[in-house]
């Protein structure tokens, strides 16, 4: 085949007999891309190879030969279009019929008229098509019986032949749709008209977009076919021609299949890496990689580690074999603690430290002190002295015994408190749980996060660092489709790949490849910290809400204000407490008065019965309380 202009290939071709192989004779480039322009390829190059798989129309060009005038319609166009058989025109329709019976012609014939024609019957409409059915007598006259189609309707009109026109012939057939023209390669280059458009005749130039596959392009090239590129058909001598198209890991495990797959690396995505593991450094340009389907199960958990001073991350696989042992989990605030009850788990803490409460901004929001021993209730809502309803944690205060060795009657008997879900303080889990769980049992019976001890490794990873770590805090589970791959330099060597972080440029090799015995896999991965974060911020990490925030405290004005005010009497009651005479009765009854005026500045804790009376240690030494113990120290050594 000679080479022809791609317009003009495409043009004739038949799109049942896709694909055709053509090579490019003449590149070309287009100035202001390298590569593309609206998503269309425009550099092609001298020798290029491309299969022709689909063809796309994209719209037409309407053409008036005579003026050179153009419109552009769209494919879905409603117009209908008939040929003309040439350029010439009849004065009359005995002229017209004349012509058709000198050529041996048989009726019947189609014509129209550029003029409107008006009968008894009906007006024509300019360029309406016409079936000139026979020529015959009609009231006396020799007339035309011609057949006007209009939709459903058919209508028989009798013109006599000395009507006059001009009259132009069209082919025989009745008119057609836009598509129905373009794709009759009897109607290929000849002149069209169309009633509906404002030209007698008229050229459809349709422009077409070509999707073909061409060497090393992962995706379908877009080529329009109005590129200046000339092209030659060698699709008979193109058999043994195996165009290598580029594959990614995400377009893989959408395919599905078929596995084990037979690759190699083309491209490794740009960035830091995003796990630790040895295998990173493998992965490059030409080492070859199979792919042996999905891993399974679907989902991994995040960990960190517990007891370092710098913590490291893993994602375990839901497949890991080691065994796990709870260990007591911390937590800093209410809202931490109402996050770790579940229905049905009684949850029971410790408190660590000494911590204030302020029963004027929330009834029952008594102080705790350290080793006090709670159970948490749940949720509720409380009236808080700054207005409005506030969300509170409900508690019971337990006695120092055992929980086992508490009766139903001490059960009632049980002090009630709430906290605030703002509330700050540090809380340990009291628990007794000695049996070793497996990852999918423990996350399936307790709720993330979680603490855990490895206690043993898992046998098919010999170098499991796990258990190396005192502890580790399960943090989340997460369902994301991992690839289970190896190399071919380290047959033994099998890891996981998750396409939507590591999206590898792959290329499929023809050899297959037949895996030995059963396929190990990697259950854990150390990840980078900047990976372990973005894994932190994914929406299903999103779904808890923020811990609420405190209420607002008084403004600065008043805080001054009321300060101040302290201070005054805190220093008058100095000066009166020196010039009085030393008489213990009397400076007792003034300490017990000057405690009561301050009752909402300190108040001491009740004791209990089996609790340790303990100093708060929550006080600010440099603050108010400070300045009155100072004052009640130096009082009680005048005694």
């Amino acid at each position: 085949m000679e080479p022809v202009p791609l317009q003009d290939f495409v043009c004739a071709l038949d799109p049942a007999t896709l694909p055709r192989v053509l090579r490019v004779c003449s590149g070309v480039y287009f100035q202001g891309s390298i590569y593309e322009i609206s998503g269309n390829e425009c550099c092609l190059s001298t020798g290029d190879l491309m299969k022709v798989t689909q063809l796309r129309l994209q719209k037409v060009v309407c053409e008036n030969p005579g003026s050179g005038q153009t419109i552009e319609l769209d494919p879905n166009f409603k117009g209908h279009f008939s040929p003309l058989t040439g350029p010439q025109s009849y004065g009359t329709l005995e002229e017209l019929v004349s012509a058709v019976v000198q050529s041996s012609k048989q009726l019947p014939i189609w014509f129209m008229s550029t003029c409107r024609i008006d009968t008894r019957m009906r007006v024509v409409p300019e360029e309406q098509p016409l079936m000139l059915e026979a020529v015959e007598m009609y009231l006396g006259t020799c007339s035309a019986r011609c057949v006007l189609s209009m939709g459903t309707q058919v209508v028989v009109l009798h013109l006599p032949l000395s009507m006059k026109g001009p009259f132009w012939e069209l082919q025989t057939g009745a008119p057609r749709t836009l598509l129905q023209a373009l794709q009759d390669p009897a109607l290929k280059g000849l002149l069209l008209t169309c009633p509906t458009l404002p030209w007698r005749s008229l050229i459809l130039r349709p422009h077409y977009e070509i999707q073909a596959i061409m060497q090393m392009r992962r995706t379908i090239v877009s080529i329009p076919s109005t590129l200046e590129v000339d092209v030659e058909d060698v699709t008979a001598s193109s058999e043994h021609i195996h165009f290598i198209q580029p594959l990614l890991l995400s377009e893989v495990l959408a395919r599905g299949g078929p596995f084990p797959l037979n690759t190699q690396i083309l491209e490794v995505p740009e960035g830091p890496p995003i796990f630790l593991s040895p295998w990173v450094g493998s992965l490059r340009k030409g080492q070859g990689l199979c792919i042996h389907g999905l891993a399974s199960p679907p989902w991994r958990v995040l960990a960190s580690t517990k007891g370092r001073k710098v913590p490291r991350y893993f994602m375990v696989s839901g497949a890991y074999h080691g065994k796990l042992r709870r260990r007591p989990r911390e937590f800093t605030t209410a809202y931490d603690l109402l996050g770790a009850l579940q229905p049905g788990r009684p949850l029971r803490v410790v408190a660590m430290k000494d911590c204030e409460g302020d029963e004027e901004e929330i009834p029952g929001f008594t102080s705790l002190a350290m080793g006090d021993r709670l159970e948490v209730l749940g949720a509720g809502q409380a009236h808080g002295s700054h207005g409005g309803d506030m969300d509170i944690l409900m508690c019971h205060r337990l006695s120092d015994q055992a929980g086992e060795e508490e009766c139903e009657e001490e059960a009632e008997d049980q002090e009630q408190i709430v906290l605030p879900l703002y509330f700050s303080g540090s809380f340990v889990e009291e628990m007794s749980d000695t049996r070793r769980y497996n990852l999918a049992d423990l996350t399936a019976q307790f709720s993330l996060p979680c603490e855990v001890k490895v206690v043993t490794k898992d046998s098919s990873h010999p170098a499991d660092p796990l258990p190396l770590f005192p502890g580790l805090r399960l943090e989340e589970k997460i369902t994301e489709p991992f690839l289970l791959v190896s190399l071919d330099s380290e047959p033994g060597m099998y890891f996981e790949i998750p396409p939507r972080w590591l999206d590898l440029t792959v290329v499929e090799e023809e050899h297959p490849y037949r895996p030995a015995g059963s396929l190990p896999a990697a259950t854990v991965e150390e990840l980078t910290d900047a990976f372990y974060y973005h894994l932190r911020k994914l929406p299903a990490s999103e779904s808890q809400g923020p811990p609420p925030r405190p209420p607002k405290r008084q403004n600065l004005s008043e805080q001054k204000k009321r300060s101040g005010l302290e201070g005054n009497i805190k220093s008058s009651l100095v000066s009166e407490l020196q010039q009085r005479p030393l008489l213990p009765k009397l400076k007792m009854t003034t300490l017990a008065k000057a405690t009561e005026d301050r009752s909402n500045t300190y108040s001491k804790i009740p004791p209990r019965t089996g609790l340790k009376p303990t100093k708060c240690s929550t006080l600010d030494p440099d603050g108010d309380e400070h300045d009155y113990e100072e004052v009640v120290e130096r009082f009680q050594k005048t005694l």
